[in-house]
C-alpha cells in the first residue's frame, strides 16, 4: 500500500510543528498545556523545530512577531 508508518514521537513533533505554524509559539504552547497529560521531550522537539536555523534567524523572527 505504500503508506509510511510513523511512530508516536514523529506524530508529536509534526503536530507541534503544525500548531506552531498555525497558532504561533505562544498560543501553540497554551493549546498543548490544555491537552497535555504525559511527558514530552521538549529538547528533542526544539531541536527539530529550529533545525537548520541560525540564532539570528530565530531572533529576527521573534522580533518581527513581537516587535521591540
Amino acid at each position: 500500500m505504500g503508506t509510511k508508518l510513523v511512530d508516536d514521537t514523529e506524530i508529536r513533533i509534526k503536530g507541534i510543528e503544525a500548531l506552531n505554524k498555525s497558532l504561533g509559539p505562544s498560543a501553540a504552547l497554551r493549546f498543548l498545556k490544555l491537552l497535555h497529560h504525559e511527558p514530552t521531550d521538549y529538547v528533542e522537539i526544539s531541536k527539530r523545530l529550529y533545525e537548520g536555523q541560525t540564532i539570528e534567524e530565530i531572533f529576527k523572527r521573534v522580533d518581527k512577531r513581537w516587535g521591540k
